[in-house]
Order: structure tokens, then sequence, then C-alpha cells
């Protein structure tokens, strides 16, 4: 018996070649060549054509499954089943498929062998495992084509931003984007006003003709107050590092959106990082997650506010924070800074990037001197070291006449 890659491999080649003779058949046909019944020939090639797919199995991952268990639900081996885990492991680790996504077996039909699996990393990649024409096992990203239509919404605010994107079947997704253009501009949780107008012009992404997701808001304007803002995307390409430097910013240049510190304190080191799963804490006998990162410092070094905001909280925590302070920055992103050993801010100051509001200590729930930063994001607490913080910088001089041009349509939509 030969083979499976062998088997695989002629199969992959005859396909090709089937193909190929549809297609000059079908050209033949477009040429004007004489069959004597076309629509009997072309029906008979759309059969053939269906009769070469390969045959789809789409498991939608629920509670408890893993890739083991799915694989045996859909017929794949143990040896198989190694193997896509062991050249996906570098690409993407199966191990950590996500609840809710579908993940799609193909098999060929005539052998029912194993052809490619296709699992989607996020909405913008997606992992493939297949044969190549030598018959090896191989896995790697792709991105995601999307099929993008252009989409315009606008409207009047009578209670909220959210309850009048609602009323037009809105994705709410789009409004959330579109909240986080803003954020440094507008308080959408305090300072939208009942007569706000709002428009805005967005990407909606498309998949075999089907409606996915929203995709990047193109343009926006926003009436807050009777104050006029207006944010338009645009990329200016590579910096000297090899970074890309893109964002949103007003008609005169200017970035719409504000940068954090980088750090909120000079540190020694970071002596616990980021993490979601439970860790065991000996001093305490507790296991806890740590969605933080704890900067050692020596006691008394100030601590700094990393962005422009209104205190919150300022002063003994019941939680095991100790002493701790608590910053809304806009209607997304706020900040905690606790175990200060003495606090230099209270309730409802209005503070500066840059400003002290506190000091190092180990009060609380600490084994020593250091500042246990959170940053939360709409509500759920982030890594402030893996998130990508918009550039605050305005459009540099040289690329302003192709920023002014690339808005110019934009702008004459948002103000008509």
């Amino acid at each position: 018996m030969l083979p499976n890659y062998v088997i695989l491999s002629t199969i992959y080649t005859m396909k090709k070649l089937i193909i190929s003779i549809l297609l000059l058949a079908i050209s033949g046909l477009a040429s004007g060549c004489v069959f004597s019944d076309e629509s009997s020939h072309i029906d008979a090639a759309e059969v053939l054509v269906e009769e070469l797919k390969d045959r789809e199995e789409v498991v939608l991952i629920e509670t408890d499954m893993t890739f083991s268990t799915i694989s045996e639900e859909v017929d794949i081996g143990g040896t198989l089943m190694m193997e896509i885990l062991t050249v996906s492991e570098e690409v993407y680790d199966l191990v950590k498929i996500r609840v809710g996504r579908d993940i799609k077996f193909y098999f060929n039909k005539a052998t029912g062998n194993f052809v490619r699996l296709i699992y989607p990393i996020d909405t913008e990649e997606e992992l493939f495992v297949e044969y190549n024409e030598e018959g090896n096992l191989i896995a790697e990203r792709r991105e995601i084509e999307y099929q993008i239509k252009i989409k315009t919404v606008q409207g009047v605010i009578e209670s909220s931003l959210y309850e009048s994107a609602v009323e037009q079947d809105v994705d709410i997704r789009a409004i959330i984007e579109l909240a986080d253009v803003f954020a440094w501009t507008v308080d959408f949780g305090m300072g939208i006003r009942v007569g706000d107008t709002y428009k805005f012009i967005f990407e909606e992404r498309y998949r075999n003709d089907e409606y996915q997701m929203p995709g990047e808001i193109l343009a926006a304007k926003f009436v807050n107050d009777g104050k006029v803002i207006e944010g338009y995307k645009f990329s200016e390409g590579l910096d000297e590092d090899g970074d890309l430097v893109e964002g949103y910013y007003h008609p005169s240049g200017e970035s719409v959106q504000k940068i954090f510190l980088k750090n909120p304190v000079s540190f020694k080191y970071i002596s616990s990082g980021f993490t979601t799963g439970r860790r065991y804490v000996e001093a305490f006998n507790v296991s806890t997650g740590h969605r933080a990162i704890d900067y050692a410092a020596a006691s008394g070094t100030p601590i700094r506010s990393v962005g422009d905001g209104t205190v919150t909280f300022a002063g003994w925590s019941t939680a095991g924070y100790g002493y701790l302070t608590s910053i809304r920055h806009n209607s997304v992103f706020s900040t905690n800074y606790a175990h200060q050993s003495r606090l230099a801010v209270s309730y409802g100051q209005k503070v500066s990037q840059g400003q002290i509001i506190g000091y190092v200590g180990s009060t609380g729930f600490s084994t020593g001197p250091h500042l246990h930063f959170e940053m939360v994001k709409n509500g759920t607490k982030i890594n402030p070291l893996t998130i990508d913080i918009p550039s605050d910088k305005s459009i540099s001089e040289d690329k302003m006449e192709e920023f002014k041009s690339a808005i110019a349509d934009w702008q004459k939509q948002l103000n008509n």
C-alpha cells in the first residue's frame, strides 16, 4: 500500500490537472467553440468541480473540549493528531484553542484522508495546517481576507451614544471603537450632553457575502456641548525603528489621542508580572491571579500618574491594597496605584501626567516595598506592558500634504 503522503500528492496533482482541463473547456465555450450541447457540458463540469471539493467538518469549540477530544470526534488518529500539534506549535499552539470559535477540518472525499485544518487565531489571522505538494505537513499563519464595505452612520444623542446606536441597528463593536478614538477628547461616561451629534465612516467586514464584524473607523465627527471634534485615520508608514506610525488626527494634523507614561515609578526591577492564572502566595497562604505589574523600588520613591485624569479614590483600601490611589483618565482607561507609604493627592482632585500622587511603600498585603500598578480598560484589568497605546505625535511636516489630500473626501462626507 502506498504511503499517505504519496496518495495525497498524487490526488493533489490530479486535481490540478482536471481543473486545468475544465478551465480550458470552459474558456473554449467562452471563445465560441461549438459543442453538441453546451449546457450539458457546463453542468457536467460544475458537478465534477463539486465532487473534487474536500469534505468539510466544522466543530464549534465548547467548554472542556481539547484538541485531542476534537480530533477523536472527527476521526483523526493519535499519530496524526500529534503530528498536527507538533508542526503547528511554533506557529500557534493548538492546546490554547478558545471556546466559542469554529475549527474546520477538510478530508478528501475519495479516500477520507485528512487534507487541512483551519483555525481562527484572531480576527486578523487564521492557522492553516495542511500537506504541501511534497506531501509534508506544514503550518502557517495566513491573513484573513475580508470583503470591505464602507458605511456611514450619524445621529443625535437623546440619552447615550450606546442607545442612539442601538436604535439605528449599529454593531455595538463599532461604537466601542468610536469611543476609543475620541476617549481622550470626549468623556463618554460623564461628559455627554442631550443634543450632541455624531457622524462616522467605518469599514464593515464580510466573508462570502456574510457580515462578520466592523473594521476600522476611517473618519469621525463629534459635536459635544457645541465643540466640534474631528478625527481621521492616517498612516505615515514605518519610522526609523521599523515601527508603523499611524493614528487618528485632527484636520490640523494634531493627534486626537494621547499616550501614557511608560512607567509610573523609577524602579529597580519588576518583582511580579501580569498573570491571568492563579498563583500561590506563601506569605499570605492564598492562591490568586496577579493582573498587575509590581515595580520593586525603595520606600519613599515618588509615584507619578501615567496620564491626566481625576482621582476617584485616595485612602486606605480594605481589599489588601493598603494606601491606594485610583485615577480615572477617561471613559475607557483608569489606573490603580497600591501599597503606598503615603498619599499626595485627594479624592476628586484633577491630576496631570507625571504629577506625583504618592510614594512607594509596603502597606496592606505586601512582602516588601514596591508599587502594585493596575491598568483598567473598559472595566477589565489589562497588561500595561503589552497594551497597544496609540502615538500622541502630530503629523510630520513632510507628510502634511499627503495627509490633507488623504482626508479631503472624508471631510466632505462628514460635513455634508
